[in-house]
Formats: structure tokens, C-alpha cells, sequence
């Protein structure tokens, strides 16, 4: 487990108002292995004599597996105990990942933003440490000095734990640093810990609000976007 002691980024000078990090989502945000978690999923259903339909897949974004695993159990009647799955999910994800996971589009110029500005980024997911650390071996160079699993924390997302402590490890303010999410349940939390959040739809349509911002793609998010959703709350 990681720790989430304080670690001080590399602020930009705005006089106590800027951007202070970046809290980016694994799945469906930077990496697209969302259709390799459904895929996990529908195949050992399929296993167990239930194939599930695709209207289901829109319940299984974004964590955390309990949930998923609740939703999946009681809307197919399979006799199992929900821990045993999830290790069972968990498994063969990692055996579909092995080859790496392709990264969103958008996603790589992101990151080479934000290490060329050296802008502080952290990786903030309902992923297991296991999964998070198999991403990111496979990932290579990326700006991200920390990241946070969803079993790491007391309660993962929607709960806005995971981004309350990627905040108080960088000693930053919710409202100056950047949510980026692509699922429901992940836009709730990052608006709950109080911070601007940039949607990227994935799977499940996410609705425009106040204080988010929501895109097409990472393609259409820079450096000037970034700063200007903080400037806007601050």
C-alpha cells in the first residue's frame, strides 16, 4: 500500500490562485481497458451459463469492483461468493492486459504536457494496486509522482476519498487541482472532494454541470483549458 504522505509539488507562481495538479483516471481516461474489464467480465458470465447483454455494461463503469460485482450478481441469480469473483475478474483482466493496453487518444500528448511543464500529476483510480502498477510498467515514462488504488483507501469511488488524498499528499487545494474522469461514478467523487473536473465520456454519457467541463476527447484538452476551469472557481 502506498503511503499518502505530503510531498510538496512544483507550484506555478499565480500568487496562491493557479493550477496546482493534475488528479487523473486509469480506465477509460488514460488507458482504454474498459473493454477489456467488460470483456473479463461478459466471458466468465458467459463461463457460468449467463451471458450478459450489452445493456449491462453501462452499470460496470468506473468502479469499484464490489459494486460491479453486486450489480452483476443480483441481475443474473450466479451462486458465488462476490470476493471469489472479484479475484476471478481481477485474473483474467490481467491475463487480457498482458500485451499492454493501448493509451486514449489524447492521452500521450497530455502527459508530455504536463512533464514539460512539469505541471504535478497523480494517477487516481478503483483500480487495485496490482492492476495500477501492471498499467504503468507497461506505460513506461509518465508524469505522474504518485498514484492512488481503490484499494488503498477507505472507501473508493464514488466517494471522494482517492482525491482527498492525492490532495493532501501534494498539500494542494481541491479547487486548484484538475479532476480528469471518464465515468459517472468518477465525476461524482471529484466533485465531492471540491475539485474542477474535466469529463471524457467513455462508455456512459455524462451530463454538463456547473464547475465540469465536458469533451469529446483528451484531444481537445491543453494546457490553457486546464488553467482556465481553476481560475474559474478560484
Amino acid at each position: 500500500m502506498t503511503s499518502i504522505d505530503t510531498i510538496t509539488p512544483a507550484l506555478e507562481n499565480t500568487g496562491g490562485r493557479g493550477l496546482q495538479a493534475v488528479l487523473l483516471d486509469m480506465d477509460g481516461t488514460l488507458v482504454d481497458t474498459e473493454g477489456f474489464w467488460w470483456q473479463a467480465e461478459a466471458s466468465l458470465f458467459a463461463e457460468f451459463g449467463h451471458p450478459l447483454e450489452e445493456v449491462h455494461r453501462l452499470h460496470c463503469v468506473g468502479g469499484p469492483m464490489t459494486r460491479v460485482v453486486e450489480y452483476l450478481l443480483g441481475v443474473t441469480g450466479v451462486r458465488i461468493e462476490p470476493a471469489e469473483l472479484i479475484v476471478l475478474i481481477n485474473r483474467r483482466f490481467v491475463e487480457l492486459l498482458d500485451g499492454g493496453a493501448p493509451l486514449m487518444p489524447g492521452a500521450g500528448r497530455l502527459l508530455a504536457t504536463l512533464a514539460e511543464h512539469r505541471i504535478p500529476a497523480a494517477l487516481v483510480s478503483a483500480s487495485h494496486r496490482r492492476i495500477i502498477d501492471l498499467v504503468l510498467k507497461n506505460l513506461g515514462d509518465h508524469p505522474f509522482a504518485f498514484s492512488v488504488a481503490g484499494d488503498e483507501v477507505a472507501r473508493t469511488k464514488p466517494h471522494p476519498d482517492p482525491y482527498l488524498a492525492a490532495v493532501a499528499r501534494f498539500g494542494a487545494q481541491p479547487s486548484r487541482c484538475v479532476v480528469i474522469e471518464d465515468a459517472p461514478l468518477g465525476v461524482q467523487a471529484g466533485e465531492a472532494a471540491g475539485c474542477p473536473v474535466i469529463a471524457v465520456p467513455s462508455v456512459a454519457p455524462i451530463e454538463s454541470a456547473p464547475g465540469r467541463t465536458v469533451l469529446g476527447s483528451l484531444e481537445e484538452l491543453d494546457l490553457d483549458l486546464l488553467r482556465s476551469v481553476v481560475t474559474a472557481r478560484v
